[in-house]
């Protein structure tokens, strides 16, 4: 007798409703990213003050590192920003998909709205 599918022990896994410590993780994790992403912002802005301050005087050469050493931070801070982000987006992604009706624009479904004909007049 052939197979019509998957045995029952292999079947898709069953949806599991998002908890509240779930909500309350992928808001942490999107706070956090944002607070990464506005330090490297300032960090970015603060070196080129410094270079532009370094620049200028010769006296004033120590800022020029001082930025070398902010942009070394920012690059160590992107992969940080990327291991913060990308899941923070993936959790609100599923928590924003729980939080919509079965059918509302959810992935995979149809519209709801329906199309009337034009009337005449």
């Amino acid at each position: 007798m052939p197979w019509s599918g998957p045995p029952g022990g292999y079947g898709p896994p069953r949806f599991q409703e998002v908890s509240a410590g779930y909500r309350r993780w992928a808001g942490v994790l999107q706070w956090l990213a944002i607070a990464v992403a506005g330090l490297m912002v300032v960090a970015f802005v603060a070196g080129i003050v410094f270079l532009v301050k370094a620049d200028a005087e010769v006296d004033d050469a120590a800022y020029g590192y001082l930025a070398l050493f902010l942009w070394f931070g920012i690059a160590a801070a992107i992969p940080v920003l990327l291991a913060v982000g990308i899941p923070a987006l993936v959790m609100r992604r599923r928590v924003r998909q729980q939080g919509q009706p079965k059918g509302a624009g959810g992935p995979g479904s149809w519209p709801t709205r329906t199309v009337r004909p034009p009337t005449s007049r």
